[in-house]
């Protein structure tokens, strides 16, 4: 297993696995017992960066919060502790059973953040979250009031490091330099799907009709080049199995030349390897 160091604090940056382990079903669709399997395996394996979020699994009909509790109980049952990294996300959390965060989402105020972090912590059963992102944007809520409510959970100790997903670059900017302005904390890892398929960037997304902003485009990888400091967390780097099963078709947006021509190179890979 490789190992990379995220975050620049000396008081909280954590080394963590190169393989981060999602856990979105798990609780739900992944059931207990094979969620634990899971768990175990990656943890001897030298896994140590565990991924969920308080709103899964909000699609099965409820807000959210399966995935955090069965890692709670995961954590009790196996002894746990700081040797294993989890990330959580607040701020696309349902307001009620049955909405979606494209509707209804609990948003990235002061009070909801304060609140939903200290939810995690108890689903969880951790009394500092050791990486906590910004699920999605809510252009709803003024920018500085956000940065300050993550900030003022690093300052007081219930929060390690700030992450930030599904955002337009220039608001992670515009976040990040409000935060350095003030001697705050701010936001150092930055998770977004990614893949070696690229989509196409200019059909509507789900929360904004300029395009998807949860998806690594080349505008965020450069923007990454620039800040070094930084580290970027892929989400969905498979494809939810398109790459390879059938029953699994890619998305409409990788439906373009680009994705034939880097399939084939894959295909040429891996021929050449046998």
């Amino acid at each position: 297993m490789k190992y990379r160091t995220i975050g620049t604090d000396p008081k909280a940056r954590r080394e963590v696995s190169a393989l981060s382990l999602g856990t979105m079903h798990f609780g739900t669709a992944t059931d207990e017992a094979t969620s634990f399997a899971i768990l175990d395996r990656y943890a001897e394996a030298g896994g140590t960066f565990i991924d969920t979020a308080d709103n899964y699994a909000f699609w099965t009909g409820t807000q959210g919060g399966e995935s955090e509790e069965l890692l709670g109980r995961w954590r009790r049952s196996r002894g746990v502790g700081d040797e294993i990294v989890i990330a959580t996300k607040v701020g696309a959390r349902p307001l009620a059973p049955g909405t979606s965060f494209t509707d209804n989402a609990e948003g990235l105020s002061a009070r909801v953040i304060r609140e939903s972090s200290e939810r995690s912590r108890d689903r969880l059963g951790m009394s500092r979250l050791d990486l906590l992102y910004a699920h999605i944007d809510d252009p709803a809520v003024p920018l500085s009031e956000t940065v300050e409510a993550f900030a003022a959970l690093v300052a007081e100790g219930t929060v390690g490091l700030l992450g930030v997903s599904n955002h337009w670059t220039w608001r992670v900017e515009r976040a990040r330099s409000l935060a350095a302005a003030a001697g705050l904390a701010g936001y150092e890892v930055l998770q977004y799907q990614h893949s070696y398929l690229r989509p196409r960037t200019d059909l509507p997304g789900l929360l904004s009709t300029d395009g998807m902003y949860g998806v690594a485009s080349g505008d965020l990888l450069s923007y990454l080049r620039a800040e070094p400091q930084l580290t970027m967390v892929a989400y969905s780097p498979l494809l939810k199995g398109g790459y390879v099963r059938q029953d699994k078709p890619l998305d409409a947006e990788y439906d373009h030349p680009g994705t034939t021509v880097r399939l084939a190179a894959l295909e040429q890979a891996r021929r050449s390897t046998r």
